[in-house]
């Protein structure tokens, strides 16, 4: 379907675009700009190529665009998308778009759809492999990668090992679980892939010195030795387990600890996991750094004002279960010398 390949190929070059100034954001941050203008100045960049597909999709072609109103009604072309992919199921390119243009509006949950249903027309599509891992991850609150997008990560990669998305996306989930060796080897075959010098080649290669360190291995380069021992800040913390919950303690469970901001995203800016056990005796101690960071852009010393949380997860799993044990310290400032005391006195539901 021809328009569809136009409007692919616009989705196409707002994933590029992505790409180029996900590096800026990350700077900006960094440099303590407002994070307000970076995300206006990644959406507009990202809708312009996704509106004017749009529109193509409504006029059809150039020539009609002699008197059609300046403003695209992206609601409305999404709605006459979706009416042709419910008249046209096996569509594939339509549901790619879909799925692309909810991911850009961050309709996560229905990007997941899409994807999916390509998963069910193409069970191969490695664009649909990664970009269901991807969204699936986005949509949970602590952008945790589950067993299932692990699975489908791990068969994008079989497919198409220079799947640049997918390496990262599986080398953050070897982190998240703990894995820092395997996630060091993961991201150490993107590297070649990348343009180097590039940010994003400086990115990664911060991560892979951070895995490293966590691993207890030697980074591969005096820089990196440097990202890696350079902890920033830091903040002391002790987690208590409530008496009355005692009972609800397990043999086997699992505690984390973790930084994150107030308003920010929920992802963490800083996580440890132990072992719950220790709970029994006296509370636990744990000093959280920078250097526990799951991204270089989103860390402690990246913001003023944190909130220290604590759980107790039956499961190990790092997403927040039914019955999980937690608490947090409130808002405090990322300055704070003395320890923050966190108290785990609530069940989740």
């Amino acid at each position: 379907m021809k328009p569809l390949f136009y409007i692919a190929a616009a989705v196409m070059i707002a994933v590029a675009l992505a790409l180029l100034l996900l590096p800026l954001l990350r700077h900006g941050r960094q440099a303590g700009r407002p994070h307000s203008l970076f995300v206006l100045m990644l959406g507009i960049a990202l809708m312009i190529p996704v509106g004017a597909a749009l529109l193509y999709w409504q006029v059809g072609t150039p020539a009609a665009l002699n008197g059609v109103p300046q403003e695209v009604d992206v609601k409305k072309a999404l709605d006459e998308l979706r009416a042709h992919l419910a008249a046209q199921p096996n569509d594939i390119q339509g549901w790619l778009l879909l799925a692309q243009a909810d991911m850009e509006m961050q309709q996560l949950q229905d990007a997941r759809g899409a994807y999916g249903q390509i998963l069910k027309l193409s069970p191969d599509n490695t664009s649909a492999l990664v970009g269901w891992a991807q969204a699936d991850s986005a949509a949970s609150d602590d952008h945790h990668i589950s067993d299932r997008a692990r699975d489908l990560l791990e068969r994008a990669i079989k497919l198409d090992p220079d799947n640049q998305r997918g390496l990262w996306l599986l080398g953050i989930s070897d982190f998240q679980h703990g894995h820092f060796a395997e996630a060091a080897a993961t991201w150490r075959k993107l590297q070649p892939l990348l343009q180097p010098g590039s940010n994003v080649a400086q990115a990664v290669a911060e991560q892979i010195a951070l895995a490293d360190a966590r691993a207890g291995s030697a980074p591969a380069s005096a820089s990196s030795v440097a990202t890696a021992t350079d902890q920033g800040a830091q903040l002391h913390v002790q987690v208590a387990l409530s008496p009355k919950l005692d009972a609800k303690l397990a043999k086997g469970d699992t505690l984390f600890v973790y930084a994150r901001a107030p308003d920010g995203p929920p992802m963490p800016l800083a996580v440890a996991r132990l072992s719950a056990d220790q709970l029994k005796q006296a509370p636990a101690s744990v000093t959280l750094t920078d250097a526990m960071s799951m991204v270089p852009s989103m860390k402690l010393s990246s913001v003023s004002r944190v909130v220290v949380g604590a759980r107790v997860s039956h499961s190990g799993n790092a997403m927040a279960q039914s019955g999980d044990l937690e608490g947090d310290s409130g808002v405090i400032d990322v300055g704070s010398k003395a320890a923050v005391k966190v108290l785990i006195d609530k069940v989740h539901d």
